[in-house]
């Protein structure tokens, strides 16, 4: 029997790529359900094509025209049209796999109703495990979900540590003292890692969202500009791994060839390499642990030719710096990272914020929200509201 999997933000990159290796193993996946923002056309494309028992448009009059069309086209999906309905959906008895695959806080709620009903929850969003990932791999043990990384680099080292996870330890924490002495997380350093740093106030959204190697959503892209991506996978791996940040090790490796590493006690470093297309690790999170075709092109190490490293410049990215430092600090500190950084990046899409800008917001908001230790569900999400609060507020200062 097919496995049945809801895929949250079918209609964004990780969804679209996901939907693609289900079509191409249709006898041993079905797609449950589907769920977008306010793409109506998209989602209503995906309904025509996977026929999924359950859509929610989170958009209320997105949802009122993705209706009338789902209805002239007589198709048997189900509408639901409220935020609530992701969690229902994650946390539906029928649903085997959940793909949590929305951009920005929106994807917490959901990813916690699907750990704790029991689900294999395939982790694509980063902001869920920045705001409380200690306390989802805590709720993942408890209620019996596996927690499958599909972030690239996450999917890599988790690829890279021994072979004998279970299912329902996916977080692989005890396998942590069995010889591991480091993770390797790599990044290309994005489209500006050689741009003269005078340059840097004239960077457009446009070219922020034009990166050399990987083809993703504009806020991700933005995040990759800044390097802010990698310190919040750097937070994710602290809770994904349980291990403390100075066990992890961030390198710049341009050709975005290895995707991360792990360094044993032995002088042995594991990496894992492929073409930088996330059908990859969405295709080895879904099958794990057995692997299927994920329609990716081969990696070509001959046309590739050569791999680079370098460490990371923290004057150049000074976001790296704030998420390294706010990593050690734990606490609500992430939370108020990345619920910053989404107002900023926001506003630096919406030509209303310099690049340069974006790190000052996210600087101030830190200066000014006092330090919770209390990572409740309750906690975090009153600290994200008091960071977009504190992030707008110096959005407006700025602009003054």
């Amino acid at each position: 029997m097919a496995r049945q999997v809801v895929v949250l933000g079918s209609t964004g990159s990780i969804g679209l790529s996901t939907l693609d290796v289900l079509r191409r193993h249709e006898g041993e996946y079905s797609c449950f359900g589907l769920s977008a923002n306010t793409d109506i056309q998209g989602l209503f494309n995906q309904c025509k094509s996977f026929k999924p028992r359950y859509a929610v448009m989170a958009d209320l009059s997105a949802a009122k025209e993705l209706d009338v069309l789902l209805n002239a086209d007589d198709l048997p999906t189900k509408l639901i049209a409220s935020t609530q309905a992701l969690e229902e959906l994650a946390a539906h008895s029928e649903v085997d796999i959940v793909v949590s695959g929305i951009v920005g806080a929106a994807g917490l709620l959901p990813t916690l109703a699907a750990v704790q009903a029991g689900k294999t929850v395939l982790v694509a969003n980063k902001e869920p495990l920045v705001m409380m990932g200690d306390e989802i791999v805590r709720q993942a043990k408890q209620y019996g979900a596996a927690l499958l990384p599909v972030d690239s680099e996450h999917n890599a080292i988790f690829q890279c540590l021994p072979l004998n996870a279970s299912a329902k330890d996916a977080s692989c924490a005890e396998l942590i003292n069995k010889g591991v002495r480091k993770l390797l997380l790599t990044g290309s350093g994005g489209p500006f890692r050689g741009l003269p740093l005078e340059q840097f106030a004239q960077i457009t959204p446009e070219k922020a969202c034009a990166h050399p190697n990987w083809q993703m959503g504009k806020k991700i892209s933005v995040d990759s500009a800044t390097m802010m991506n990698k310190g919040l996978e750097l937070i994710e791996a602290c809770a994904l791994f349980e291990l403390p940040p100075d066990r992890i090790e961030i390198v710049v490796h341009p050709q975005s060839a290895i995707h991360s590493m792990v360094e044993y006690v032995d002088g042995s470093i594991l990496a894992q390499m492929a073409s930088p297309d996330m059908r990859v690790p969405i295709a080895s999170a879904l099958a794990w642990p057995a692997r299927i075709d994920s329609g990716a092109e081969p990696l070509d190490l001959i046309k590739l030719a050569r791999f680079d490293f370098e460490a990371p410049d923290f004057k150049r990215f000074p976001l790296l710096q704030l998420a390294s430092d706010a990593a050690q600090s734990g606490g609500t500190v992430p939370t108020v990272l990345s619920a910053a950084n989404e107002v900023a990046v926001d506003a630096f899409l919406a030509g209303r914020l310099a690049f340069t800008d974006i790190s000052r917001v996210v600087d101030a908001s830190l200066q000014v929200i006092e330090f919770s230790a209390d990572r409740s569900l309750e906690s975090v999400l009153a600290y994200d509201t008091k960071a977009r609060e504190a992030a707008t507020k110096s959005l407006h200062q700025l602009a003054a």
